[in-house]
């Protein structure tokens, strides 16, 4: 199964693909539904064990539970 960080890494270096086409959803306790999502507009930096959005925010990679492009899932798996 291919990760959430490669995914992320191949629509932001690909060419042809834009990764401010894709939304990704996380976990996120205490918001409602323990869940939020963001463009990939909001994504300023792919590390090496999560994703930074423009605001500092550091999200570890292991709470995407689901990333679509285009409006098409490309990954997903069970909200933990």
């Amino acid at each position: 199964m291919t990760s959430p960080r490669d995914i992320l890494n191949r629509l932001k270096w690909k060419e042809g693909e834009n990764i401010s086409e894709a939304v990704v959803y996380y976990v996120h306790r205490g918001a409602p539904g323990d869940s939020k999502a963001v463009s990939g507009a909001d994504i300023a930096k792919l590390e090496g064990f999560c994703f930074e959005l423009n605001t500092g925010t550091c999200i570890p990679y292991h709470r995407i539970y689901k990333i679509t492009y285009r409006g098409t899932t490309i990954f997903e798996r069970h909200k933990k």
